[in-house]
């Protein structure tokens, strides 16, 4: 491993810019330390060490099978077209990696073809479903990312030529040979590396996703980059949930399919009509509710709007019958029918121990049941297979304490370390805690914040992310800006996609930001666009939640403290991601400033400030202001 991190090693040879980094080597060595034994890890890694080199060399030179899985797919890609081949080259070892994506990024030929009897009559989509079937005849890998034109791939048509695991026909697919997800899947079953995101790696933990559920038991190592998105996504992969959406789609496929198989059915098309003004009025009967709400606490007649759900899907799913071996979609829309209804009365029958819920959005509406522990659930799915796992991310321990993680993920015995960042927060940063704020429940918290800060943002010049707890303060924060004059162009979170207002905010150089908890993690901004990260509270999740109620009051029923076991550690974490937007590289300059005047005033402020990367904090606004206009790039003075 020496020959191959040192500042005269492989990768300074090979690889034109490599910075030798003390702490990168010790993450490697840690990591094929892991992998010899074989033991699992988890392993916190500071910004700007490099993890992923850092875990990369050590597999590649094990000659291990593995799976690597990222939280984005712009990773995934930068893993796969970047990385792993610059690697292999530098150390002399090529391996075979194949690349794996969930079914909606795959163009699936059967609904192409299908989507030209469909009910679209939007001309821009039927421009696009064109341009599509143009690309599809050249492609070899039928990866929607390769359509230059990302407009293209907008969600309203992704459904129409995108397959999930529930209208998927597999086998019986007359273009099965041909599919691109069967092809992506055969040549991952064949490879050394394997890389995947968390929910495709999930799928394959927990078996759920057709076809799947082979890969794992093939592998040696499994390695998690982002590891800390874990955990959350996992609750949706060991509960059973049924959306309003969901069954849309399905009586939208219904008459597809009917149409394309050449089928006169009205009564069919009446049902399946009556079951999408059903599900509709069931979205209308829940009101202005919005987000994640208790089933106790649902509109009392929300039962009787989801009997109604099963009493339509059994009826299609009967007069169906006489049709279903007519062709696979149709057989297929049967089965789609049977398992919504069996997963709609195994919610209803409240038989299992765990929590029910409803999320609703302006659109949808879902039902949900999830299991009191994920993380058992998890622990157990990797104790089944040999692999030995290695989770790393820049953000997993709470101090030194690894506790709150590692339950999370049901693997309390793995091996723990943290690697700090090689950054100099010292020199090149700064953390503003306003004195006299009022408390963040104060209905003018945020109105009072952005007035006190006011001068630092004008002496910045912009470059200004401004993340939120909530819609709720970024929607305040938006309407209080909007009558200042502002140093560069506002961008809100909802305005425009992610990629699109981070594109803008680079260019411009000084613009101010809102987001909410997307971009408090996986939001990368190198340079001075970026010089000003505001932090409007302490990121503690939503006492309201019912996922959140839920283990707060599974961890008092056992006799433990929910606010020092559960929310602390997990608002910690949060903390450290929105902090970590700020100095992204080493030449990177900026000052953090938090609102929240509980920093000073709880003992648990000590606690989080302890989990921050070690910058500097400045006791007063002359000193802040100071140092704001310093990074203020002469061409926006």
């Amino acid at each position: 491993m020496i020959d191959v991190f040192r500042p005269d090693g492989l990768l300074a040879k090979h690889l034109p810019g490599f910075t030798y980094r003390e702490a990168q080597e010790e993450m490697a060595q840690i990591i094929r330390d892991a992998l010899v034994r074989p033991k699992n890890l988890a392993l916190e890694a500071g910004t700007g060490i490099g993890k992923t080199f850092g875990y990369l060399v050590p597999v590649l030179m094990s000659g291990r099978r593995a799976v690597i899985s990222t939280g984005t797919l712009p990773l995934q890609d930068q893993l796969y077209h970047r990385d792993l081949p610059l690697l292999g080259s530098a150390i002399g070892r090529p391996v075979d990696v194949a690349l794996l994506k969930g079914r909606a990024n795959y163009l699936c030929w059967h609904r192409l073809k299908n989507a030209q009897h469909s009910e679209l009559r939007d001309s821009q989509l039927l421009t696009k479903l064109m341009e599509v079937e143009d690309w599809a005849r050249a492609t070899e890998n039928g990866d929607l990312t390769e359509i230059e034109n990302t407009s293209i791939t907008d969600n309203a048509l992704r459904t129409f030529i995108t397959s999930n695991s529930n209208n998927c026909l597999g086998s019986q697919c007359d273009f099965f040979e041909d599919c691109f997800l069967v092809k992506a899947r055969r040549r991952a079953q064949d490879a050394d590396i394997v890389v995947v995101n968390h929910h495709l790696l999930l799928a394959d933990l927990a078996l759920k996703d057709a076809g799947f559920g082979e890969l794992l038991p093939r592998m040696d190592t499994v390695i998690v980059d982002e590891a800390h998105q874990l955990p959350e996504i996992a609750q949706q992969f060991f509960g059973i949930s049924l959306s309003s959406r969901e069954v849309e789609y399905l009586a939208r496929d219904i008459n597809t399919e009917l149409r394309a198989a050449g089928i006169s059915a009205s009564e069919i098309e009446i049902l399946c009509n009556d079951m999408m003004q059903v599900v509709s009025n069931a979205r209308t009967k829940f009101g202005i509710l919005e987000g994640r709400t208790q089933w106790e606490n649902c509109p009392q007649s929300m039962h009787g709007d989801l009997e109604d759900w099963g009493d339509r899907l059994k009826q299609i799913s009967n007069h169906l019958e006489h049709a279903r071996d007519i062709n696979p979609g149709l057989q297929k829309c049967v089965e789609r029918c049977q398992d919504s209804l069996e997963r709609l009365n195994e919610i209803l029958s409240g038989d299992r121990e765990g929590l029910k819920w409803v999320e609703a959005s302006r659109s949808s509406i879902a039902v949900h049941w999830t299991p009191l522990n994920v993380g058992a659930e998890l622990g157990s799915r990797i104790a089944s297979h040999s692999a030995n796992w290695v989770f790393t991310s820049a953000t997993l321990a709470v101090g030194a304490s690894f506790e709150h993680f590692l339950g999370r993920v049901g693997v309390p015995d793995a091996q723990t370390h943290i690697l700090s960042s090689p950054f100099d927060y010292k020199s090149n940063s700064r953390l503003y805690l306003p004195e006299g704020l009022p408390q963040p429940a104060d209905a003018d918290y945020i109105f009072v914040l952005l007035a006190t800060i006011w001068s630092i943002v004008e002496a910045t010049g912009g470059g200004i992310f401004l993340l939120f707890t909530s819609y709720r303060c970024l929607n305040e924060a938006r309407e209080w800006l909007m009558k200042k004059q502002l140093p560069g162009p506002l961008l809100v979170q909802g305005d425009n996609s992610r990629t699109k207002m981070l594109e803008e905010f680079r260019q411009s150089g000084n613009a101010l930001l809102l987001g909410t908890s997307s971009f408090w993690h996986g939001v990368d901004v190198k340079g001075p666009s970026l010089r000003l990260v505001v932090i409007d509270k302490l990121p503690f999740a939503s006492p309201g939640d019912p996922l959140i109620q839920s283990r707060l009051n599974a961890i008092r029923q056992e006799g433990g403290d929910p606010f020092n076991e559960f929310q602390l550690p997990q608002a910690i974490l949060s903390l450290k991601q929105g902090v970590g937007r700020l100095i992204r590289d080493f030449s990177d300059r900026g000052l953090i400033i938090i609102g929240d005047p509980r920093l000073r005033t709880r003992s648990y402020g000590r606690v989080f400030l302890k989990s921050l990367p070690p910058i500097p904090i400045v006791d007063n606004d002359k000193e802040a202001l100071f140092f704001a206009d310093s990074l203020n790039p002469s061409e926006f003075r």
